[in-house]
């Protein structure tokens, strides 16, 4: 050997890559089929062979015919109806496989759930509305009374909180209802129609919210709505039939 060459140094071992592993879903829902019973008896077949997933950060939205079950969907999701077959995880727990006090617990502090029909609660301030999915969740009221509170400013009802529900029209409840969904900060959202009683520069701010959750929190969100406006913000859009779930 050359006195001038050099000698071999030690082994550099190659750089090992870290394998980036997909985020585990925040819904899984499989095969899910519901029937409603006829007034001649009998039963009808709303949906059947649902199947969905949704990953952190994901915005979905679904459209379809009034009467297919939009709504229903949404409820078995939630465990507020049991499918008739197929199962639902959030989280990776099965939601039927839960007793209801489970169930309850997990919708309290896993789901933000924005109702058609509102569902606020006419006997407590709109803070005390807001407020109730903190309080379940085992936050301390003071604490849960003030992120109440900046989460009405969010939906644009700053300063509202001492006022009761009686007072509001149908768009500011509806603003209610989804504050109540957000102000714990949930992984899943489930928004029925939520901009569908809001005039377009709230629906807009509403939407903002909705997309940020994702955004920002990591949340998963599924609407149902009839709005071009939601559906076209949405990660994907999906149309709901007697036979399933397609893209739309």
């Amino acid at each position: 050997m050359r006195p001038d060459t050099p000698s071999a140094g030690p082994a550099v071992a190659a750089p090992v890559l870290a394998a980036t592993v997909p985020a585990a879903p925040v819904l899984s829902a499989v095969g899910l089929t519901r029937a409603v019973p006829l007034a001649g008896g009998g039963r009808r077949t709303l949906f059947s062979g649902v199947s969905i997933a949704l990953a952190p950060g994901e915005v979905v939205a679904i459209t379809g015919e009034s009467g297919v079950g939009k709504s229903t969907l949404l409820n078995v999701i939630a465990g507020l109806d049991m499918a008739d077959a197929g199962e639902v995880l959030i989280g990776g727990r099965n939601v039927a496989g839960l007793a209801e006090p489970a169930r309850a617990a997990l919708r309290a502090t896993a789901l933000g759930f924005v109702f058609q029909a509102f569902h606020v609660l006419p006997h407590l301030s709109l803070a005390r509305n807001v407020a109730l999915p903190c309080l379940l969740a085992g936050m301390n009221a003071a604490d849960a009374l003030a992120r109440a509170e900046a989460t009405l400013a969010e939906v644009g009802l700053a300063g509202r909180g001492p006022d009761w529900p009686a007072v509001l029209s149908g768009g500011e409840l509806q603003r209610v209802a989804i504050a109540r969904a957000l102000v714990h900060r949930p992984g899943l959202v489930l928004a029925d129609e939520p901009t569908g009683n809001l005039d377009p520069e709230t629906a807009g701010r509403i939407l903002h919210l909705l997309l940020a959750q994702a955004r920002d929190r990591g949340a998963a969100v599924l609407i149902v709505t009839h709005s071009e406006m939601v559906a076209a913000a949405a990660t994907r859009v999906l149309r709901l039939s007697a036979g399933g779930l397609l893209p739309s």
